[in-house]
């Protein structure tokens, strides 16, 4: 009796073409895992053709709403961007698939676990550490490290020699990935950091100039960090990203063109949409800044930052991950409150601000001085403060 491969399977040009392969390398039984984490495929017609292609058995599972209760949000409320600008999309999808991944491939008594992921990218990286962290007896099978195949070109090759119908041309290059959180494009004219993306590599957003010429606003509501309404409706979480992703895109907000360090060491272009993720790290840092005292404020941006490139490195399965996770629960407790932004034509901008956590007073803001702020305490503050500073300056003066 043949042993049996879990496969991480998306439909997509290399995944189409593993199974295949497992099978003429291997003489595996291959189990086709989907993992549903929003991506918007037919789940039918990739069932049907991981069939067609040689899956013994495919299993679906939908991982939509534990990949933001569990994921997305976690590091929305962490504040965690990668380089400025990257929402962590794909980074976050990666450990939750391999987890199920693992869980099926126990279930089901599989001896070994596949991946379609390249030998110098992130993915490979997310996937396997979490294979060794949650089931080290399983054996890793990673095809684009032992293949002779060396390009997409040699995938579509391999693919028609074998009959296999495959959405990626010759001429449609691009290699996307797609979940609720976002879109991400790399490939083709994306290769050249001198290019310019074209106007038909975005696939969610609309461009500033389509985008309507009236401002759109919205409201939304967090509940100790988390968002639960968008304008005054609450809302379950995927139908709440479904709906912030759909506002933000027909306003063009959302659009990310980044050269990034990947975790082999590789510089890497890449174009990424995630409109309704804008939206929301957009309103929680304002509530943030809102509801949190100062010095935790400060300190909880090295967190963020440290928080993001964990995710990136595919080091989501570790102590050090649910170390931050506690700090930022901790810092999470009163952010309650709502923010409306205006969206037009790619801007976000923040038009009110609400929380019966409110740290902000106006009687210690406002230029009218009241009581709760004498002036003349200010005076000797600033004498101790300086202290350092008039000491440094006498010692050069005796010396000069």
């Amino acid at each position: 009796m043949p042993e049996k491969v879990v496969l991480a399977y998306s439909g997509g040009l290399d995944t189409s073409i593993i199974i295949p392969w497992l099978k003429e390398n291997y003489a595996y039984d291959v189990i086709a895992m989907v993992g549903d984490v929003g991506q918007g495929d037919d789940i039918e017609a990739v069932v049907e053709k991981a069939y067609a292609t040689g899956a013994s058995k495919v299993i679906v599972e939908d991982l939509r709403e534990e990949f933001l209760t569990g994921y997305v949000f976690s590091a929305l409320k962490a504040g965690a961007v990668y380089e400025h600008k990257y929402l962590l999309g794909t980074s976050l999808a990666r450990p939750l698939i391999a987890k199920r991944q693992v869980e099926v491939a126990l279930r089901e008594g599989a001896t070994a676990v596949a991946h379609g992921c390249t030998g110098k990218g992130n993915d490979q990286v997310r996937f396997e550490l979490t294979y060794q962290a949650l089931a080290p007896e399983l054996k890793i099978i990673a095809p684009w490290r032992e293949w002779s195949l060396k390009s997409r070109e040699d995938c579509l090759d391999y693919a028609e020699q074998r009959g296999i119908p495959v959405s990626a041309s010759r001429e449609k290059i691009h290699s996307r990935d797609r979940n609720l959180w976002h879109v991400s494009h790399e490939g083709g004219e994306l290769e050249d950091a001198a290019n310019a993306p074209l106007a038909t590599t975005w696939q969610l957003t609309r461009s500033p100039q389509d985008a309507p010429d009236k401002e759109e606003q919205v409201n939304i509501g967090f509940e100790k960090g988390v968002p639960v309404s968008v304008n005054g409706m609450e809302m379950d979480p995927v139908s709440l990203v479904e709906l912030l992703n759909e506002i933000g895109a027909r306003n063009a907000i959302g659009r990310v063109d980044l050269v990034e360090n990947r975790f082999v060491g590789i510089k890497s272009r890449g174009c990424y949409e995630t409109p309704g993720g804008t939206l929301l790290i957009t309103a929680h840092r304002e509530l943030e800044a809102l509801c949190l005292e100062r010095d935790v404020a400060h300190f909880k941006q090295h967190i963020g930052l440290k928080y993001a490139e964990l995710v990136y490195f595919g080091l989501w399965f570790t102590p050090l991950r649910e170390a931050l996770d506690a700090f930022v629960e901790s810092t999470q407790k009163e952010m309650t409150g709502s923010i409306t932004l205006a969206l037009y034509k790619g801007n976000v901008s923040v038009l009110s601000r609400e929380s019966e956590h409110s740290l902000y007073r106006t009687d210690l803001s406002s230029f009218t001085m009241g009581d709760s702020y004498d002036q003349k305490d200010a005076a000797g503050f600033i004498r101790i403060l300086g202290l350092p500073s008039r000491c440094r300056a006498r010692s050069r003066m005796e010396v000069a």
